[in-house]
Parts: C-alpha cells; structure tokens; sequence
C-alpha cells in the first residue's frame, strides 16, 4: 500500500502533528506500507527528520508572506496560503497517482480541501483533535480522552468510521515496550528523577519558567532534574545556561530517541498537555501537567478529572509546585497518579490503527471487484 500524509510542523504548530504521523507511517512501514510526507516548508519544519526515518518527505512551495487567513477554520493561519492552493499543490506533488490511503493531520484543513483531494486517493482518514469542523473522510482518528462520536455529528459523513480515544493514541511501540518496567518500579514509589518535557518547540519557553520555578522549592537534596527539547527549540541555548545554575543536578538534552526509556526511569514529570500526555499515561508516569496551548485544555481538563494528572496553569506554577511537591512526597499520591494514568493508554494505538486502515482499504478492493 502507497500512504500520503499531508501535516506541518513549525515553530507556531509545533511538532506534535508530524511525529504521531511518523509514528503511523513507522508501524505501517513494519507491514510493508510506503509513505510519503507532503510539507511545507515552514521554520522549524522537519522534512530532514522525515527522511531520516526512511520516508520519502516531498516540501511544497514556501508560505506566502502576504497571506491573510480568514476567519475559519480557527487555525487557518497555520497552513501559509489559502487552502485550494495548497490542495492545487498536493495535487502537483503526487503527480497524477491515486495513492491507498490520504491522511490529512492538520487544524487548517477541512472537508473542502479533502474533497478536492478525493479523485488522487482510493480513502481518506482525518486524524483531528478539536471537533471543530466539517471533514470529508473515510477514517477519523480523534486521540483525546473524554472525546465522543457525538462531538463529530453533523461534522463527518455518514459512512465515516471513528477511532475515539487514548485507545488509538499514536505512540512509537518502545512506550508499550517499557510499560511493565515502569509500572513495576513504581510500585514503591520515590522521587528521585523529575523529567521536564515543555514540547519539541516550546515557543513560549515555558521551560525557563519551570525551572525557575523549580529553584524557589525546597527539593530533594537528591533529586536529579532532566529537562528534553526538541532540536529546533528556539530558547534551547538559554535553558542550557539557566540549567548550569540550577541548585540540583540538571541536564537538558536535544532531541532524544529514547524518550520511552526516560519516562520509565523517571519518578515524576512537569509537562505540557499535549500529545506526550499519552506517552506519560502509557508509563504510568506521574505528572504536574500544564496548557500552553488552546487545543490542549480538553486534554489536561479530562485527565485532571479523571485523576491521572496535578494540573497547574503556569502563570500559577511558582506559587503552587511548593505544595504540589509536598504532597507527591507522600507515596499514596504518586500511587494513585501512576493507576490512574495507567489505565487511560496501553500504548498500543498504532499497531490498532493499521489493522483498521488495512481492513478497510481490502473492504474498498473487494468492493471494486
């Protein structure tokens, strides 16, 4: 099977909707699959990471300074030209072949752009996050807890099947593979290793502010800090030196492939409400999660419900994480973070993810016959 992907990472999207597509293409890969990635290049994309991993990675023309997003959808602005020209383009770049599978990640585009894709495709599948408009798909794949197939009435055709939840969450499969050696090890929790993970852009450098944060607390006098960016973090050079000062050990590292393994090692995380919100779930990591994003205050108000996170806004984090660290301190409430998060993600999402792709797609071929 060919898959096409068209999905953006920037410094203003940030790099959450091209790694869980990379995520998909590497576990659709295992089946045999070939994926193509169609970007634009905007700063802070990551075409080169695409094509490291071994997929073919096609960049559209650059965005136009002088566009003006309308006023729907909501993250217009994002997409750098307006949406037919950037259908007009993906059309250009899959020159005339009709790939298996279209899947589209990206709050800019909706339904009006995938129809237009639909004579260069046998299905479409939508992965989405905000229920916020309409979308011509075959397959929707929406990650978030608390998330219903009613939230999409009236947004979705009638044929459409859905994924709904942390379920299908999009996780590399080293997160399922260190689930029991993290689950286990917290079973006489401590708290020795705190993990900081703001996003791999962290535009707003909200990890400057954690960790100033952080030095005002009373800390473990063995506490070891560990603070992960991504590569193209614009503040990453600034985070290094306010990490040489900091009163505990603290290392920042750039980059990281084996952020499974940092996680299950780690006795508590302070980070965003995005995406990585799963991965944490899926290791039973204990978390003080903060929103730094709008999409992001569904994710962090249905896991503060549900009792899997300590939620803080950030413009309150220097006044609370003194509290928050006294009462992690006692081993019930890192226990009972650990078994709540647990139970929301197994980490086994993708590999749920291409069976369905794949019973559909025999589903269409049978149906051509």
């Amino acid at each position: 099977m060919h898959f096409a992907f068209r999905t953006d990472a920037s410094l203003h999207i940030g790099t959450g909707h091209v790694m869980r597509c990379l995520t998909l293409a590497d576990a659709l890969h295992e089946r045999g699959a070939k994926s193509t990635f169609i970007c634009r290049p905007h700063a802070g994309h990551l075409l080169d990471l695409i094509q490291q991993r071994g997929h073919a990675a096609k960049a559209l023309a650059p965005a136009d300074d002088a566009y003006t997003a309308p006023v729907e959808p909501c993250h217009a602005q994002w997409l750098g030209t307006v949406w037919d020209s950037d259908a007009q383009q993906t059309q250009q770049v899959l020159d005339d072949q009709v790939v298996d599978w279209l899947v589209v990640d990206h709050y800019a585009l909706d339904r009006r752009w995938e129809q237009t894709l639909r004579p260069h495709t046998r299905c479409i599948m939508a992965i989405d996050d905000l229920a916020d408009r309409p979308h011509d798909c075959d397959l929707l794949l929406d990650q978030n807890l608390g998330r219903q197939a009613k939230d999409y009435e009236g947004l979705l055709n009638r044929h459409t099947h859905t994924l709904i939840g942390p379920a299908y969450a999009l996780l590399r499969p080293e997160f399922a593979q260190w689930r029991e050696h993290s689950l286990q090890r917290r079973t006489q929790p401590q708290l020795k290793n705190l993990l900081i993970t703001m996003g791999g852009v962290d535009q707003t450098n909200a990890t400057s502010q954690v960790l100033e944060a952080l030095s005002q607390c009373e800390l473990p006098v063995d506490l070891r800090i560990t603070v992960v960016m991504g590569p193209t973090a614009p503040w990453l050079p600034q985070v290094q030196a306010q990490a040489a000062v900091m009163p505990r050990t603290t290392h920042v590292l750039a980059g990281v492939s084996n952020m499974a393994q940092l996680m299950a090692e780690s006795d508590l995380s302070i980070g965003a409400a995005g995406s990585t919100s799963w991965e944490r779930c899926c290791l039973g990591l204990p978390a003080i999660q903060l929103v730094l994003a709008a999409n992001q205050k569904d994710i962090n108000e249905a896991l503060d419900l549900a009792g899997s996170v300590l939620s803080v806004q950030l413009e309150m984090l220097r006044a609370e994480l003194p509290s928050f660290f006294a009462k992690v301190t006692k081993s019930d409430a890192l226990c009972d973070l650990t078994k709540n998060a647990a139970v929301v993600c197994d980490g086994l999402g993708a590999k749920k993810t291409v069976q369905i792709l794949e019973k559909l797609i025999n589903e269409d071929h049978s149906a051509l016959q």
